[in-house]
């Protein structure tokens, strides 16, 4: 039998052993790792971006403990590796990522501000936990299967079309799909999506779906960055990034929500 009691309001105490409270847990985490990361000097993000990937491990952590974390983890090493691919040439034709791929405040909220108000929203709103969850999974599963498809397509693509006319364009046109960065989207979708269904996140029924939604709301958006990105200076990759999580993020919860 267990034994829990009220020890204060940072900690539990359970048969003897201080359980802290999960906030303080994603505090002291990702304060361990920002200082890690500081004296390794790492690339992976500006000194910007990393305060703001700390407040976002800690929201992640707090409101979805370490199956959330692990989820945003393995998308952005993962995602961070495959920006690194073929990185001389795609900087030697002009396509390559901002500062070698050093994530910054815009990288970290363009990628993650969906996911993350799931995460806030299913600690909020319980009874709706269960939809939240998959949208959470949903919005990483685009994200990485965006970065994977423009990433290996940049790298690899050998023939590359333009969405709305299918004619040939160069490697990383805006709005541009590839063979290549189309599979590689799809692999990078299921990791996430497997992820997230083998840590229990959601139920087997999400996983196709939400492999599902992140094709379909990576032609969403090529097709804004091939028709609207280049008229509007305001809608940039971030926005755009944005865009494309929320579209995953809905259609696999609303798939979801039909399907049961």
């Amino acid at each position: 039998m267990i034994r829990c009691c009220q020890y204060s309001r940072s900690a539990v105490l359970v048969d003897g052993i201080l359980l802290l409270n999960p906030w303080w847990i994603g505090i002291l985490l990702n304060t361990v790792l920002g200082a890690i990361a500081l004296l390794a000097r790492q690339k992976l993000l500006t000194l910007a971006g990393l305060f703001h990937a700390w407040l976002l491990g800690v929201l992640i952590w707090g409101t979805l403990g370490w199956q959330g974390y692990l989820i945003v983890m393995v998308y952005f090493l993962v995602g961070s590796a495959v920006t690194r691919i073929g990185m001389a040439e795609k900087e030697a034709a002009g396509i390559a990522e901002k500062r070698a791929g050093a994530r910054g405040p815009e990288n970290v909220w363009g990628s993650a501000f969906t996911g993350t108000l799931c995460a806030l929203l299913a600690l909020l709103l319980p009874q709706w936990r269960e939809l939240f969850l998959v949208g959470f999974v949903a919005s990483f599963s685009t994200k990485l299967s965006d970065t994977c498809a423009s990433e290996v397509g940049k790298a690899y693509g050998q023939r590359t079309f333009l969405i709305t006319t299918l004619q040939p364009v160069p490697r990383g046109t805006e709005g541009a799909v590839s063979l290549e960065g189309t599979l590689a989207g799809l692999i990078g979708a299921t990791v996430i999506a497997v992820l997230g269904w083998s840590l229990g996140l959601m139920g087997a029924i999400a996983l196709p779906i939400c492999i599902l939604a992140a094709f379909l709301a990576n032609l969403v958006e090529s097709l804004v960055g091939a028709t609207l990105q280049e008229r509007y200076t305001w809608l940039s990759n971030e926005i755009v990034n944005g865009i494309n999580t929320t579209v995953g993020a809905l259609v696999a919860m609303v798939a979801v929500f039909i399907a049961s």
